[in-house]
């Protein structure tokens, strides 16, 4: 009960046992504790280094401190300490604020642009992202199953946004769904406030912080290779506005897949569209984040409900039915 004060429990068992028993010594407080009379001298030194223990005024035992006295100066001094401690950490927030403005006026005013040459520096700089964000995190995910690495990267920074207040929104593809991983995250990012949506198709990997800073890859291909730091409204205002388009269009995480009026899922149109511009099943399969199989097997579905024996006719009857 008193270790916030320093005493371990050993201690405290003995101060308490020289309170009821303030004549015995040494081999009594030993035998009735059942502890080595080693120990029991450790107890009262650390006892007596705690003002918890002084001298007797007519012999030379050592006699308890009332807690009244002993533990009320103890607090105090405590208390001091925890003061003093909040005094310096308060100044080190200062001086990392202060170096902090420092390293981000090292940037050029004119500078927009800013290159993150590998997949640490922009997880690095994503955190620092996080942890300086007031307003909002935006972000679209795109592909289908999100790397566990990246996973376990993103959860500490964007839960700490989320407990300052932070909103987070993010959007994934619909293929996400189809991932165990990527699904467990989603649902713990659901858990602590963040929303998420799903589209069956996104243009870029996006990041956007405040609505100043955001983050596209270098190569939308390979997200390994680095990224672009973007500064400026200029730059930063169309990419807000497709996050915002594709925001008011997505399904909100938690539902099930939407249908629209012909009974298509979003997935699937956007296939039909994808082979109707002259992609083939493997670059359809990339862009909507799903296995060549699945994209296969979705055509397939998709021939048999319009009744359609090949491709080409399909496109014509999807064309005829308006699903393109």
């Amino acid at each position: 009960m008193l270790q916030a004060l320093g005493l371990s429990a050993l201690t405290e068992s003995i101060y308490r046992t020289l309170l009821t028993e303030p004549d015995w010594g040494v081999d009594l407080i030993a035998a009735n504790l059942h502890l080595p009379e080693a120990e029991v001298r450790e107890a009262l030194d650390e006892l007596l280094e705690l003002t918890l223990l002084r001298p007797a005024a007519d012999s030379r035992a050592l006699r308890a401190v009332s807690p009244e006295v002993g533990l009320t100066r103890l607090l105090a001094r405590n208390q001091n300490q925890l003061l003093f401690r909040q005094q310096q950490l308060e100044s080190t927030r200062t001086a990392i604020a202060a170096l902090s403005a420092e390293y981000i006026d090292r940037r050029p005013d004119d500078e927009m642009v800013l290159r993150l040459d590998s997949l640490e520096a922009v997880r690095d700089r994503l955190e620092e992202l996080a942890a300086t964000a007031t307003k909002e995190c935006l972000s679209l995910m795109r592909g289908g199953a999100v790397r566990p690495d990246s996973i376990q990267a993103g959860k500490h920074p964007n839960q700490m946004a989320l407990e300052r207040g932070v909103v987070i929104r993010s959007i994934f593809q619909d293929s996400f769904r189809n991932d165990p991983d990527t699904l467990r995250y989603a649902r713990w990012l659901a858990d602590l406030g963040g929303l998420t949506r799903t589209v069956p198709l996104l243009p870029i990997r996006l990041v956007i912080v405040d609505r100043s800073i955001a983050l596209i890859p270098t190569d939308p291909s390979d997200g390994r290779r680095g990224a672009l730091e973007l500064h400026g409204e200029a730059l930063i205002q169309p990419l807000y506005a497709l996050f915002d388009e594709l925001w008011r269009s997505g399904a909100d995480f938690g539902q099930p897949t939407p249908r629209d009026d012909q009974d298509l899922t979003g997935s699937e149109r956007a296939l039909l569209r994808l082979l109707g511009h002259g992609h083939t099943d493997e670059s359809a399969s990339r862009k909507l984040g799903l296995s060549l199989r699945t994209v296969r097997r979705m055509m397939q579905d998709l021939m048999n409900r319009l009744g359609a024996e090949s491709r080409f006719q399909a496109g014509a009857q999807a064309a005829r039915k308006d699903w393109l």
